[in-house]
């Protein structure tokens, strides 16, 4: 049925930061004879969008623009129902994007976003995964730097182990890089939920089946000096562990006894200490009304860093894993990993979706469930890098 609608892939939130350079990779990036769209809210933003795609590539001064707003349910249906696979950057995710989930769970369309928010995620299994299941679409959150770098690197270490008895991994991130609005806003309001994100994986642990006579974990570890990575390590409460526990959960190459945990990693001790203090410190002051006004207000939507500041950025996560006796470590590693690489992760799961031979799945699914190999050659064609670092046993 999808393959006669009338567009491969729509990108919703080509106006903001993200959607512009998922915009932009697309421009540079897409195959020939891709039939793709832009679709927001304000007929004039997008027409700019195109115009600074057409200078990349002059056939995309025609590239179709579809209305669309999130509190207009007929109008994102009407999009949904035009397309393969719609992809969006328009967040706060858990206050803009359940309207587009919805959408395109009934109509059977494929979604992809790049949202790091756990309470979003909980809340649209609960409340879409059957519909989506019913009309075959998959969604799938999280292909940004939130969790495809950890969630794909996971699986790429798997491959380099036995895994017919007990296996553990650990992820220990490092990045440089600058917040866009986006971003720093959708962490801001994570963060004064808290109770909200409690109360919306209560619900999903209350639904979501466990996979039969098999053990999956993600644990949160200690703060402590690891001799693997020759640093500090602190563990870091993002929605990475979740999205490697559920592509664990839901595929058997990851053994009867899965364990993982994932960390930031920094070299000096007092970096772990003021980190520490500036995150309960920001925690408490979003909690209070006037401060997270106040915060929020620092930053306006549709900013960023600059393509200097970009091109100085970069990212590491390396994984050690254990299995059968055998240790290795491997890295995933790329540029700028909010905005430069989260684009390309984006628009490179958006096509995978769209153009690959993929697993009959359907549902919320985690990126390595939906694409698995056929992305992680994709990622790797595109630039970053997958590799073996050491090994024993």
């Amino acid at each position: 049925m999808r393959h006669d609608r009338s567009y491969d892939l729509v990108l919703f939130g080509a106006t903001g930061f993200t959607g512009g350079l998922t915009a932009e990779y697309l421009a540079r990036r897409a195959p020939a004879g891709l039939r793709w769209a832009l679709a927001g809210r304000n007929p004039t933003k997008l027409a700019a969008v195109r115009d600074r795609l057409a200078d990349i590539d002059p056939a995309l001064a025609e590239l179709p623009l579809l209305a669309a707003d999130v509190t207009d349910a007929a109008s994102l249906r009407a999009v949904a129902d035009s397309a393969r696979v719609v992809a969006t950057t328009v967040g706060p995710y858990v206050h803009h994007g359940e309207p587009l989930v919805a959408a395109c769970a009934a109509a059977g369309t494929d979604y992809v976003d790049i949202t790091g928010e756990p309470e979003f995620v909980d809340l649209m299994y609960v409340r879409h995964h059957a519909e989506a299941v019913r009309t075959g679409a998959r969604l799938v959150h999280a292909c940004g730097f939130d969790s495809i770098p950890h969630d794909m690197g996971v699986w790429y270490t798997l491959k380099q182990l036995p895994t017919d008895g007990p296996v553990t991994v650990d992820g220990f991130v490092r990045a440089g890089g600058k917040f866009s609005a986006g971003t720093y806003h959708s962490a801001l309001i994570a963060f004064s939920r808290m109770a909200e994100t409690s109360r919306a994986a209560k619900a999903r642990r209350a639904v979501e089946p466990r996979p039969p006579g098999r053990r999956v974990r993600a644990v949160p570890g200690r703060v402590g000096r690891s001799t693997e990575i020759d640093g500090w390590v602190v563990p870091l409460p993002t929605i990475d562990p979740q999205v490697v526990r559920r592509s664990a959960a839901a595929r058997p190459e990851y053994g009867p006894d899965f364990r993982y945990r994932h960390f930031a990693a920094v070299r000096r001790l007092p970096t772990v200490v003021a980190a520490g203090v500036g995150m309960a410190g920001l925690v408490g002051l979003v909690k209070l009304p006037p401060t997270r006004r106040w915060l929020l207000g620092r930053l306006s939507s549709g900013q960023g860093p600059s393509a200097e500041e970009r091109a100085r950025s970069w990212f590491t996560v390396r994984f050690v894993g254990s299995a059968g006796g055998r240790t290795v470590q491997t890295e995933v590693a790329g540029g700028d990993p909010g905005y430069d690489e989260t684009a390309k992760m984006l628009a490179e799961s958006a096509l995978c979706l769209a153009l690959d031979d993929l697993p009959p799945t359907c549902g919320q699914v985690t990126p390595v469930t939906a694409m698995g190999d056929v992305l992680l050659g994709r990622l790797v064609a595109a630039g970053l890098t997958f590799r073996m670092v050491a090994q024993r046993g």
